[in-house]
């Protein structure tokens, strides 16, 4: 059979369809190629957020063509959606598959023979309706799994909506199907993702809070997170049960953007600081030792040095862990593109770069705090340097000596001081040793 290789480009629910399709290529007896190596199909999945979209698919593309030029090439996703003609005009493209096409590649190719023109399988984004399962695997100790698609929301610098269409989601029992799946593949963590993952279950009669409740009840799924909540999506009863839970992990990433009320309505956001701050101080309170990250954009239009100001020193002042600081990117048919004044590129880089900052700063106190502490790792299987690389329970990374019997396990470990890489450095506790000493003259 033909060998298929993959490629993503973005985010995490990216991953998650990237490695669903390329199952359903090996449910077809497709030999599965790494990227960098010669195949004979690539498939490129894409990203839509920045301007810097079109020249990384071409610079894949080409690459791709190096390691055989006779391949053939389909691109997918997001910026295939958004720009699918720009993309056909991409040497040595075959096929561009939008939002509704792009898990029908096996549906539309046979052969999959090199064309002498490309063609271009792209439809009004509302037609995409459907939900397609899908997750990922992140060194064999956790999954990333889709639970939502789309999203309904207009923010003024965002293009997802009319990349992925309308939010849309599965039924509960599908989820926790799935998640059963994974536990027994063998995962101990579980990561929910969507697009707006807290608008599961929009339009029915199912929410996100229900969901957590039952993925709470999955026997044998040792560990639950959720990325990227919106505020105004993250209620109380959220917070109190995930306080209570002893799977759901005490780490939280919600997006802000800006903590500038002003800035906050340009963005066409659907909540303000105060209530930001609320969320924040209510996690803190029920889950003292709880890590937060932040999502936040500079240089977004309307964006001036004292809104800005204003963004800085609210984030700096909040009880946060770390922060994803994106620069503003324009982006076609967006409503930012109206809004005045215009944000010089020197001025969005200097912004973030001190956002960075600061974010290296809140990780660095938040991260050395618990040095001297003893807190549980899950481990994973790869060797960083002669060490075993891990997260605690509220995200913070840790490395022990590599010993390959601790992969996949949870142990605790206690915390010392930070290396130059970044993680704190950590020694198993006496018990955890003299366990999985015992654990291995059984199996040896």
């Amino acid at each position: 059979m033909k060998k298929a290789a993959f490629k993503t480009l973005g985010c995490k629910l990216n991953y998650s369809e990237t490695m669903r399709i390329q199952q359903d290529f090996e449910e077809e007896g497709y030999n599965i190629a790494d990227f960098d190596q010669k195949a004979d199909i690539y498939v490129i999945n894409t990203c839509s957020v920045t301007q810097s979209a079109n020249s990384t698919c071409r610079r894949t593309v080409r690459k791709a063509l190096r390691r055989n030029p006779e391949a053939f090439v389909a691109v997918i996703g997001c910026y295939a959606q958004l720009e699918p003609d720009e993309i056909a005009e991409i040497d040595g493209v075959d096929a561009v598959l939008g939002a509704k096409n792009k898990f029908k590649l096996l549906d539309l190719f046979d052969t999959f023979e090199k064309r002498n023109e490309p063609i271009v399988y792209n439809s009004d984004v509302n037609q995409a309706v459907d939900f397609h399962n899908a997750f990922s695997a992140d060194d064999r100790t956790r999954a990333f799994l889709k639970v939502q698609d789309g999203c309904s929301y207009k923010c003024s610098f965002c293009t997802i909506p009319m990349a992925r269409g309308e939010s849309r989601s599965p039924k509960i029992n599908s989820v926790v199907q799935n998640a059963k799946l994974l536990v027994d593949e063998g995962f101990k963590e579980v990561v929910i993702t969507g697009v707006n993952a807290g608008d599961f279950g929009r339009g029915t009669d199912e929410d996100f809070f229900m969901l957590l409740q039952a993925l709470d009840q999955v026997s044998g799924l040792e560990r639950i997170r959720f990325s990227s909540v919106e505020p105004n999506l993250m209620h109380e009863e959220l917070i109190h049960f995930s306080a209570e839970s002893n799977k759901i992990q005490p780490h939280f990433h919600m997006p802000l953007q800006s903590g500038s009320d002003k800035m906050l309505g340009l963005m066409r956001r659907r909540y303000q600081s105060d209530l930001y701050r609320e969320r924040v101080q209510l996690i803190k309170k029920l889950m003292p030792d709880a890590a937060i990250g932040v999502d936040v954009i500079t240089g977004h239009p309307g964006e001036t040095d004292e809104l800005f100001e204003e963004s800085f020193d609210f984030i700096e002042s909040l009880p946060v862990s770390y922060l994803h600081v994106f620069t503003y990117s324009e982006r076609p048919n967006t409503h930012a593109l109206n809004i005045e004044p215009n944000v010089q590129d020197s001025v969005r880089k200097e912004r973030t770069h001190k956002l960075r900052r600061l974010s290296e700063k809140k990780r660095y106190n938040f991260d050395t705090s618990f040095s001297g502490e003893k807190r549980k790792v899950l481990f994973e299987g790869s060797n960083h340097n002669g060490a075993m690389l891990g997260w605690t329970d509220n995200y913070i990374r840790v490395g022990i000596p590599y010993n390959p019997r601790y992969e996949n396990k949870v142990l605790p470990v206690h915390l010392g001081a930070r290396s130059r890489e970044g993680y704190l450095l950590g020694e198993l506790t006496k018990d955890a040793k003299e366990e999985q000493q015992v654990i291995a003259e059984l199996v040896g």
